[in-house]
């Protein structure tokens, strides 16, 4: 079966570097050495677990002056590297207020880009602030989807009030508010939203223009209603992403496949739903 995943880091030294004074703590977060990895040894990995994947960039830099992952650097990772990467999305600091705006239209029309990543808890804003319509206005007119991190993280967990972050800024409620600002923005709601599950699921159903992508928690977490909503009424809205590297690929595929779902809702989460709803290029299974 073809597994596409639509949240993956790169994982090098360029992503690290990019989070600041948060990557020590996300080391104590994830219980392991939180390092960069060459280049090759992520494409490697990928490989093996029979993964394409679709690169995020990180960019908290006016924040904490941390140095960005950036657009150019994901794009240049999936050219180099097209059958391991078939995609990436594009990063844009919506506190850059019209210079977002010119380098949103940059990424799509110089790296094409499959669309934009928000990080709203880091970067320290809400997606449904009246102050970035004019940039999801113009995203939306770019005709491209987004991906919007909803839920908690742990970036900043443990640390003294976060490290400043505040977890409203990822409720559903600012998902729900764009989606329904902008119709025809296709917004991918990313990571399974604890412990807002509910109203994300609530979200998902009422808004035709919202799905949703489960990375960043091992699957035998899922609580008991999201299982059954994945197998029942949002089987045509849910799709596979890891979060990579922040858990290991086979514990997510081995845990993926303890949960028991059949055949055909599996082939919907890992590729068919992103096919169709991203228009990314489908392969034989």
């Amino acid at each position: 079966m073809r597994r596409v995943d639509l949240h993956a880091y790169p994982g090098t030294s360029a992503w690290i570097a990019s989070q600041g004074p948060y990557a020590e703590p996300l080391s104590r977060y994830w219980k392991r050495d939180w390092r960069a990895r060459p280049e090759d040894e992520v494409i490697a990995d990928f490989q093996e677990h029979g993964i394409e994947a679709v690169l995020v960039p990180f960019d908290i830099e006016s924040v904490t002056g941390a140095p960005a992952c950036t657009t150019e650097y994901v794009a240049g990772l999936r050219d180099r590297h097209p059958d391991t990467f078939i995609q990436a999305w594009a990063a844009v600091d919506p506190l850059h207020g019209k210079t977002a705006i010119a380098e949103a239209e940059q990424a799509v029309s110089e790296h094409g880009v499959l669309g934009f990543h928000f990080h709203p808890i880091m970067g320290r804003y809400c997606v449904a602030d009246p102050d970035y319509r004019p940039l999801f206005h113009a995203i939306a007119e770019l005709e491209v989807p987004v991906l919007i991190d909803v839920g908690t993280t742990g970036m900043g967990a443990g640390m003294p009030g976060g490290g400043g972050a505040r977890l409203w800024h990822a409720h559903p409620q600012a998902v729900d508010e764009l989606a329904a600002s902008f119709p025809g923005l296709t917004i991918i709601a990313a990571h399974p939203g604890w412990p807002w599950v509910e109203e994300l699921t609530a979200v998902a159903l009422h808004k035709g223009n919202v799905f949703w992508e489960l990375s960043g928690w091992a699957p035998k977490h899922f609580p008991e209603t999201l299982r059954t909503d994945v197998r029942g009424r949002l089987q045509d809205k849910i799709m596979f992403g890891s979060d990579y590297p922040s858990l290991p690929l086979d514990r997510l595929l081995r845990e993926w496949d303890q949960l028991g779902f059949s055949d055909d809702i599996m082939h919907k989460v890992f590729h068919a739903n992103a096919e169709r709803v991203l228009g990314l290029r489908t392969a034989p299974d």
